[in-house]
C-alpha cells in the first residue's frame, strides 16, 4: 500500500465558474452551436453568427429547453396559460409548457422574468427535471451546477450567469446523457420523435457508442473518488491517514467499490471525491478477500454538507465475459494519492490466473501505480469491467485487474459491518504486491 508521509487536510474545493468564452472554450461553442443547429435545435443569424459571447435569456433557455425535449408540438397544442404577464410572444408556447410540466419556475406569480440573464443552477435545474430528475430526491436546487458536473452530464462545472454560447456547450453535453429511467438518451428520443434523423445524429458521431479517452475522463471522472484510510486511533485523532486507494460508486445513494486490500485493517476510512469533499465510509456489505473486492456504503454526509446523490457508474452486464485480448480499455483511479487521473491501455489477457487471486485477473497495459488500487477499469464504451488491483513486480505495462463479477453477483442487501468490525481478519498477500 502506498503510506502517506504527510497529514492529509480534508478541504472543500472552490467550484470554478463558467469560463469566459475565449481561445478553446470559444472554439468549443461555435461547434456545439454548428452541431445543435444541424439537429434543428438553434438557428443563428442569416450570416451564420450565433453571437455565443451574448447573456442568455431566461425565455431563451426554455424555447431550448422545450427544443430538447422534442416537445415543440406539445407546447404549441398545450392551451395551459402559466400565468406570466412579461413572457414575449415568440417564447409563450415554450414558458408555459415547461412551467406545466414543472420544468422551470417564475421569479412570482405573474413574473417569469423572460428578459434576464439565466443563471447556471437555474438552468441545470430545469434540464435535472425535464431528464426526470427530482429536486429533493436527486438534487438541490443549490446544488444543480454542481450535481449536473458530478453525473456527468456536462463536462466542466459551471457557476453563475450564462451566455448563449455556454448553453450551447451544456446542451451538446445533454445529448448524449440518458434519461433517469434509462430509456434512452436525448438524441434518440428526438430520433425517435422524429425530430431529428439518424443520418445526421450519426454524421456528428452522435451514435458511435465507444469513447475515446477524453470522452470516458468527462463522463467518469466524477464517479471515481480517492480513498485514504486510518488504522489507529492516533491517526484518526490526527487526521493522518495511513495508506490511500481509490474507489468507485455504483449507486446513487452512496454504495461503492474498491480492493478488500484497500481497507483490510482500517479503523475508520473517508471517500474524497473530485470536488475535494470527504465522505466517511459507514459500513461494508460485502467483501472478499480472496478475490479482493469490498462493496462499502458511503455516508452523503461530508463536514460541509449533504450529497443529494453520488454520480454512479455502469458496470458492464456480463462482466468481463465478453473481453478479448487486444480490447481497449480505461483506467482511473488515485494514482500516488495525487489526485484522479485516466490512463489508456489494451488487454494482454481477459483471464490471468494469478496465486492467491480466486478468480482469473484482467492483465492489461492501462498504467496505474501506487494508490490506484480500487480503480476502475472501463471498456471501450464506458462500462466497468473490472477494478485495478495490481501489477508484476518486475513487469512492464502487466496490470492487474479483478474482474467485476464479483460485485455483480454479490449480497448488497445485508445490514453490512462496521470497519473496525472486520479489521482482524486475516488477508493473505498476493504473491505479486497490490498497487496500493
Amino acid at each position: 500500500m502506498k503510506r502517506t508521509v504527510i497529514s492529509f487536510l480534508c478541504i472543500c474545493a472552490l467550484m470554478l465558474g463558467c469560463v469566459p468564452l475565449a481561445g478553446a472554450l470559444e472554439g468549443e461553442s461555435l461547434r456545439a452551436a454548428d452541431t445543435l443547429a444541424t439537429l434543428g435545435l438553434v438557428q443563428g443569424t442569416s450570416d451564420g453568427d450565433y453571437d455565443l459571447d451574448a447573456p442568455a435569456t431566461r425565455a431563451q433557455a426554455a424555447v431550448l429547453l422545450v427544443r430538447l425535449a422534442g416537445a415543440q408540438a406539445d407546447a404549441a397544442a398545450d392551451p395551459w396559460f402559466a400565468g406570466f404577464r412579461d413572457v414575449p410572444a415568440w417564447a409563450a408556447d415554450a414558458v408555459d409548457y415547461a412551467a406545466h410540466q414543472g420544468w422551470v419556475t417564475g421569479v412570482n406569480e405573474t413574473s417569469f422574468n423572460a428578459a434576464g440573464n439565466i443563471d447556471a443552477g437555474d438552468w441545470f435545474a430545469s434540464l435535472l427535471r425535464m431528464l426526470g430528475y427530482e429536486e429533493g430526491r436527486d438534487f438541490t436546487l443549490a446544488d444543480a451546477a454542481s450535481f449536473a458536473w458530478r453525473a456527468g452530464l456536462i463536462t466542466r462545472p459551471c457557476d453563475g450567469p450564462m451566455s448563449r454560447g455556454q448553453l450551447f456547450l451544456s446542451m451538446q453535453d445533454a445529448l448524449n446523457f440518458p434519461y433517469r429511467d434509462g430509456s434512452e438518451t436525448v438524441v434518440e428520443r428526438l430520433i425517435r420523435l422524429g425530430l431529428t434523423s439518424r443520418s445526421a445524429a450519426n454524421a456528428l458521431g452522435l451514435l458511435d457508442t465507444t469513447l475515446s479517452a477524453r470522452q470516458l475522463a468527462d463522463r467518469s471522472l466524477s464517479s471515481v473518488f480517492k480513498l485514504v484510510t486510518y488504522t489507529t486511533q492516533e491517526s484518526v485523532d490526527n487526521n493522518a491517514p495511513d495508506f490511500d486507494g481509490s474507489g468507485f460508486f455504483i449507486s446513487a445513494d452512496g454504495l461503492a467499490v474498491t480492493n478488500y486490500h484497500v481497507i483490510h485493517g482500517a479503523m475508520e476510512a473517508v471517500a474524497v471525491t473530485q470536488d475535494g469533499q470527504c465522505f466517511p465510509v459507514e459500513r461494508i456489505l460485502y467483501y472478499d478477500a480472496g478475490v479482493d473486492v469490498a462493496v462499502v456504503k458511503i455516508s452523503t454526509l461530508s463536514e460541509s454538507h449533504v450529497r443529494s446523490a453520488f454520480p454512479p457508474l455502469t458496470m458492464a452486464p456480463s462482466g468481463s465475459a465478453d473481453i478479448r485480448s487486444g480490447d481497449i480499455v480505461y483506467a482511473i483511479g488515485s494514482p500516488l494519492g495525487q489526485g484522479l487521473s485516466v490512463s489508456s491501455g489494451v488487454v494482454s489477457d481477459p483471464a490471468r490466473g494469478i496465486s492467491p487471486y480466486t478468480l482469473p485477473c484482467i492483465l492489461n497495459t492501462a498504467d496505474t501505480s501506487q494508490g490506484s488500487s480500487g480503480g476502475a477499469l472501463f471498456n471501450e464504451y464506458g462500462q466497468v469491467i473490472g477494478i485495478t488491483s495490481g501489477a508484476y513486480r518486475d513487469g512492464n505495462g502487466m496490470y492487474l485487474a479483478v474482474p467485476i463479477e464479483a460485485v455483480l453477483t454479490a449480497d448488497l442487501t445485508g445490514e453490512g459491518q462496521m470497519l473496525r468490525e472486520v479489521r482482524s481478519i486475516m488477508y493473505v498477500e498476493p504473491e505479486e504486491p497490490p498497487l496500493a
